[in-house]
């Protein structure tokens, strides 16, 4: 699963708001988690199914074989959350005989007509209807709803939504859908007649074997899956899409997709094939299955799953050509969920506490796939934003990576499993050399292939091919918490010759690792790998010529470690100029921000940025330099403008139209004319929010020139003084993501949150369902990303209590519109119950 977040600058917000809060469950005592006992083994599961539209429920007939995994057993336990329970029957041979079985608290018990010994295996026929309605288990921060089965509009009364239904298995919501044994540790093969209105397209694990004409218009079609995945990967999807047909080799790889989206499936999703065989090449493992098809869900409730065989992805993926020739910001989504077939469905974590060896694995194949197809640079600047979250929220530090005590199964879907575990990978790849660590991951899928599996099996498959004992590592970055934090002090002995650097760690617990250290001796570095024991301060010298001019620790940016270092304007360049590696580049880049910026080592180091060859580092450059400065405006102005013309990333061009728009020059003005009618979008709107600084008439015009739908959060904040000043109505649904967090966005950013603010009460003041309706999607989904945070949740609750005195008074003035504005006024008093 790759989790659907808010962005860092939001979650910044949050934790900031109060980070020296309780959790919500702190103080209660833990509970053990240990791996599911398994007195059952699932063997196969079959199921027939059709779909009330008007109730928004399932009927359903199951036909599971089972057998017991050791010890004899008389009976079958099953979960099956609020079902409707019609019929239990033993099925021999079609023939069915009735048994006794008792349903209550979601759990199913069924007596057997006998007692059953090891591997002898018996047909269990159950009846029933899901009621997803019903369910009382509630969502979480990674998975904000748990029902198991949704019906999107599905009486198809909201006109601009489509009418779809699918199913969201993890954790163990699948039994709010079929009766099954809802644990990871559990693998089935199984089989899906599903029957549904013949103008729908159905999606399901494995493979479409047959599709069949019903009366009334209905078609029944029959997905069957030979191979044993877990429960919770099991999957549904009903609606109205196009199918663009892929391959890779003789397997099929399809998109399902929106129809207006359907010129641009092969933009969004075309890089499939290439992924499938640079996964199957790195892993020395091809693809294990017999089709691969993706598919978006509208109202999803996370950010996207990787179903066995059908990955469902949230709506966030449609994008058009405005956003994508941008950047395809859910490309890295696509690898993550695809890297899951091997890692988490292939070989799938024994229990939720063991989550790292599905999740940590997908998220650092985001880092492979970076590093193949756009450049080592490109890999460790989105290895460096996954540490940063997860450096910039402390209550993540003291949890462990494998997880026995966690309060909610669900709370180990977090940055320490995602975002901190694909460093450790990282680190460990770094340590091990690419061979013997591609290879032990090789040795870790065969070992355990159709099969679960825990840490302690990763770690025996990399001993195993390396011939290393690797308890040092798992201890402390699995079985412990926490990170390295680092300062250092440097000592020169002139008679020697040597200077001494000495590492100091402030953790409570003091790790070891291996540390690259870059000396430089007149002016150039030589590189010393180190090893640093676990000890709070650790000395090394080295030889040197003179007193060292700079003195770069973790300087091949490996290490997971918060690291505090200060340099000056001549050091920053000296490492900038001097240094292959992204980091040590964009930290030395990062460093102007709290220097002068008029220095002559400033300015220099901002020229040699701005010609960087890797993007992310000139757009740093762009958004740190003042062309208001004239000494910049000298040196660096030229390059400016032909960054803002040429340059091949349109990213890169937007923010150089931004740093020129600063100027409110109008010698700019036919470059910022000429980028409103851009097709992209960063630069269409870096272009309007220039040309509209010099000549804010236009802006009626010109803003619905850009289509704000999966806009980045710069580009949001970028125009919405814009469009809340100018009362852009069409842009106004647009706005909500920021204008929901306007009481948390005035602490950090006074002038862009009273703009958001006035955003708000815009929308309370205005009519408008869908921009209401926005407000308070993203404010529910806001609610799971306060845990532990009740300051925030209390801003929040406050909030919309304050948009709802707006709404009811918009109804007195406006009674002849009630049946709408009573539609907003209802779903904002949901989202205030929502964070009771």
């Amino acid at each position: 699963m790759r989790k659907a977040i808010l962005s860092i600058a939001i979650l910044g917000i949050l934790f900031s708001a109060n980070v020296s809060a309780q959790t919500e469950t702190s103080g209660r005592e833990k509970v053990y988690r240990a791996t599911p006992t398994k007195v059952t083994e699932l063997k196969h599961t079959k199921l027939k199914v059709n779909f009330d539209y008007q109730k928004e429920q399932m009927n359903g007939e199951e036909w599971l074989t089972a057998s017991p995994y050791f010890y004899a057993t008389n009976e079958l336990t099953l979960d099956a959350k609020a079902m409707l329970i019609h019929e239990v029957a033993l099925d021999n041979n079609g023939k069915k005989s009735p048994l006794k079985y008792d349903y209550k608290d979601d759990i199913l018990k069924i007596n057997l007509d006998k007692t059953y010994q090891k591997n002898q295996e018996y047909t269990v026929y159950i009846k029933y209807t899901s009621r997803p309605n019903e369910v009382k288990q509630q969502g979480s921060m990674a998975i904000n709803d748990a029902k198991g089965l949704y019906f999107i509009n599905p009486q198809g009364t909201e006109p601009d939504k489509p009418t779809q239904i699918w199913t969201q298995g993890e954790t163990e919501s699948s039994s709010a859908w079929f009766p099954t044994i809802d644990k990871p540790n559990q693998k089935t093969t199984q089989e899906i007649y599903m029957t549904v209105p013949d103008k729908y397209v159905t999606l399901s694990n494995g493979l479409l074997k047959e599709s069949k004409k019903e009366s009334n218009g209905l078609r029944t079609d029959h997905w069957v899956m030979d191979k044993r995945h877990s429960t919770y990967l099991f999957f549904m999807g009903v609606g109205e899409y196009a199918i663009v047909k892929d391959k890779w080799k003789n397997i099929p790889v399809d998109y399902y997709i929106e129809k207006e989206y359907e010129p641009y499936a092969k933009q969004i999703y075309g890089n499939t094939p290439e992924m499938i065989e640079f996964f199957s090449k790195k892993l020395n493992y091809d693809y294990p299955w017999a089709k691969y098809a993706q598919i978006s869900g509208r109202d999803y409730v996370s950010g996207a799953m990787e179903n066995t065989t059908a990955t469902l992805h949230g709506s966030d993926i449609l994008q058009k050509p405005g956003q994508l020739i941008d950047e395809n910001t859910w490309e890295d989504t696509i690898a993550h969920e695809l890297f899951h077939h091997w890692f988490g469905d292939l070989v799938t974590a024994e229990s939720w506490s063991n989550l790292t060896v599905n999740e940590s694995f997908a998220n650092y194949s985001e880092y492979l796939w970076n590093e193949y197809k756009y450049g080592k640079d490109q890999a460790d600047y989105h290895l460096m934003t996954d540490v940063n979250n997860y450096l910039h929220n402390p209550s993540d530090f003291n949890k462990n990576l494998v997880r026995f005590n966690y309060e909610s199964r669900e709370d180990v879907f977090d940055l320490v499993t995602y975002q901190k575990g694909g460093s450790i990978l990282n680190m460990l790849r770094n340590y091990l050399g690419d061979d013997a660590f591609f290879a032990g991951m090789n040795d870790y899928l065969k070992t355990n292939e159709y099969q679960n599996a825990e840490a302690h099996q990763l770690r025996l498959s990399f001993e195993k091919v390396s011939g290393k004992d690797l308890n040092w590592f798992f201890n402390q970055w699995y079985f412990g918490n926490g990170n390295p934090k680092i300062n250092y002090t440097s000592t020169f002995e002139p008679v020697k010759k040597q200077v001494a650097v000495t590492i100091n760690q402030t953790q409570e617990k003091p790790f070891e690792f291996p540390l690259a250290i870059d000396v430089y001796d007149n002016g150039k570095p030589k590189r010393y790998n180190v090893w640093v024991n676990a000890e709070s301060k650790n000395t090394f010298s080295f030889d040197v010529s003179k007193a060292p001019d700079l003195i770069n620790i973790n300087a091949d940016g490996v290490l997971l470690a918060d690291i505090t270092d200060t340099k000056t304007p001549e050091q920053n360049l000296m490492q900038f100029t001097n240094s292959k590696e992204f980091k040590s580049r964009y930290l030395a880049l990062n460093g102007l921000k709290d220097q002068t910026a008029k220095s002559p080592a400033s300015v220099k180091l901002l020229a040699a940025a701005l010609k960087d060859p890797f993007f992310r580092v000139r757009i740093k450059a762009l958004n740190l330099l003042d062309l208001t400065n004239p000494e910049q405006m000298k040196a660096l102005g030229a390059e400016v403008e032909k960054l803002a013309s040429n340059d091949p990333k349109t990213l890169s061009q937007a923010a150089a139209i931004t740093a020129l728009g600063k100027t409110k020059d109008k010698k700019y003005l036919p470059l910022f004319e000429k980028g409103v009618n851009a097709v992209s979008n960063a630069v269409k709107g870096s272009s309007l929010s220039a040309l509209l600084s010099i000549d804010p008439s236009k802006a009626s015009n010109l803003a619905d020139k850009i289509d704000m739908k999966g806009a980045s959060d710069e580009l949001r904040a970028q125009l919405l003084p814009i469009i809340v000043k100018n009362k852009i109505v069409s842009q106004i649904e647009n706005i909500a993501p920021l204008a929901t967090f306007y009481p948390f966005i005035k602490f950090q950013n006074p002038e862009l949150g009273k703009a958001a603010e006035d955003g708000f009460n815009w929308i309370m003041t205005s009519d408008n369902l869908k921009a209401t309706e926005s407000i308070t999607k993203v404010a529910g989904y806001a609610k799971n990303q306060m845990t532990g945070n009740p300051q925030a949740k209390m801003m929040m609750v406050q909030m919309l209590k304050d948009g709802l005195s707006k709404k009811m008074e918009l109804l007195k003035q406006n009674p002849q519109n009630a049946a709408s504005i009573n539609k907003q006024i209802d779903v904002i008093n949901k989202a205030i119950e929502n964070y009771k």
